[in-house]
C-alpha cells in the first residue's frame, strides 16, 4: 500500500527539516507519496493568507500531513496556523511524547512520559476582548463534557493501545470550580471505564514541582488545553529540550504531525538545526498509519546515532563548538543509513 501524505515544508529551517525527516522516512522502504503544499509567510504576501484553503482540501483527503515549523507573529499578525489547522480540521488530541535519549543532555534519567492536551477549547478557543481599550481585556475559559470526554478517552485509549500503566488528569478545580471543576468530575467518570490503567488527578501547579521532583512516577498526563501547552514544554525540557520532542494533533478524521519548536529563521538555510524532532515526528506519523515496526525502526536509529554522539548536530554535542559537529542532512543521513 503507497501512503499518499501532505508535505507542508513551513518557514525558516522548516524546508530543511522536513528534507531530513523525509530522508529518513524514505529509508524505511514504506512507500510514500509525497504532496507538497506551501503555507506560512511566503504564502502569506502571494495568498493573502498563511493557511490557503488548498492546503485544507490536501490534509482532507490524504487523511495525514507532516508538517515543519511555520512562524507565528508575537502580539500582532495573522493568528497562529498551527490554531487554525486544529481548529479548521478538528484536530480534538495533542500528542507530545517525552523521552529520555542517551547522548542528549539532561538532569535527568528514564523519563517517559506522554502529553495528551485538548487542542478545542479552554482559554484557546480565543474568545476575548478588550472591556476598557488599553486598560483591560478579558478571555474566556470554555470547558464542556463533550469535549472533556473525547480527550480523556483518547488519553485511556492511547495508554491501553501502548501499554501504559496511568493516566493522570491534570486541572485547577480547587479554584476555578466551575471550568476545571467539570474537567475533573468527566475525567473520573471515564476513568471508571477503564479498570486496567490506573488512574490519580494533579492540582496543575503541584504537577510542575512533581514532574521537576520526580518526574518517574508519570506515565500519561492529561490537561485541558492551556495547562497542557506549558506542562508539554516542561516535559520537554525534562528531556533535553524542544529540539528532540515531536509532536502530533491527531482527530477523528484527519492528523498532522510536526516538531513542536519554531521555525528558527536566523538559521535558515545554514543545514545547522537539529533534525531530531521533525523525524521523530515523522515516526509518531508512521505510527499512525499502522507501520509500528518501521516507527519502531526510526526511533531505535535516532536514538543510536545521538548516542554514539559522532554524526550529530551542534547542539548534541559536549562542547557546541566541537569542529566535528555535522549538518542538518548529515545527521539525517546517518540516521538513514541505519534503516538500510
Amino acid at each position: 500500500m503507497t501512503y499518499r501524505v501532505t508535505l507542508i515544508p513551513g518557514d525558516g529551517t522548516g524546508p530543511e527539516l522536513v528534507q531530513a525527516a523525509r530522508c529518513v522516512l524514505d529509508a524505511t522502504g514504506v512507500p510514500i507519496e509525497w504532496e507538497i503544499q506551501e503555507a506560512g509567510e511566503a504564502v502569506l504576501a502571494r495568498e493573502g493568507t498563511p493557511l490557503p484553503e488548498r492546503v485544507l482540501e490536501s490534509i482532507r483527503r490524504n487523511g495525514v500531513a507532516l508538517k515543519g515549523p511555520i512562524t507565528t507573529p508575537v502580539g500582532t499578525g495573522f493568528r497562529s496556523v498551527n490554531v487554525t489547522l486544529r481548529q479548521s480540521l478538528n484536530l480534538y488530541a495533542n500528542l507530545r511524547p517525552a523521552r529520555t535519549i542517551p547522548g542528549v543532555r539532561t538532569r535527568y534519567e528514564q523519563v517517559d512520559l506522554v502529553i495528551v492536551r485538548e487542542n478545542m477549547e479552554d482559554l484557546y478557543a480565543g474568545i476575548e476582548h478588550e472591556v476598557i481599550p488599553g486598560m483591560a481585556a478579558e478571555s474566556i475559559k470554555i470547558i464542556t463534557r463533550p469535549a472533556t470526554e473525547r480527550i480523556v478517552h483518547f488519553a485511556f485509549q492511547y495508554a491501553r493501545r501502548n501499554g501504559r500503566r496511568k493516566v493522570t488528569a491534570v486541572h485547577k478545580a480547587n479554584i476555578m470550580k466551575l471550568t476545571d471543576g467539570l474537567f475533573l468530575r468527566v475525567a473520573q467518570e471515564v476513568a471508571s471505564q477503564y479498570p486496567d490503567i490506573a488512574f490519580e488527578e494533579r492540582i496543575v501547579d503541584n504537577m510542575c514541582m512533581q514532574l521537576v521532583q520526580k518526574p518517574e512516577l508519570y506515565d500519561v498526563l492529561v490537561l485541558p488545553n492551556l495547562y497542557g501547552d506549558i506542562i508539554s514544554d516542561l516535559a520537554s525540557g525534562l528531556v533535553g529540550g524542544l529540539g528532540v520532542a515531536p509532536g502530533a494533533n491527531i482527530g477523528e478524521k484527519w492528523a498532522v504531525f510536526e516538531p513542536v519548536h519554531g521555525s528558527a529563521p536566523k538559521y535558515a538555510g545554514q543545514n545547522k538545526v537539529n533534525p531530531t524532532a521533525t523525524i521523530l515526528s515523522g515516526a509518531l506519523m508512521l505510527r499512525h498509519l499502522g507501520e509500528t515496526q518501521a516507527a519502531d525502526r526510526i526511533e531505535a536509529a535516532v536514538r543510536q546515532v545521538i548516542s554514539e554522539g559522532r554524526q550529530v548536530t551542534y547542539d548534541l554535542k559536549a562542547d557546541p563548538n566541537d569542529p566535528t559537529a555535522v549538518g542538518t542532512q548529515e545527521m539525517a543521513q546517518a540516521i538513514a543509513d541505519r534503516l538500510r
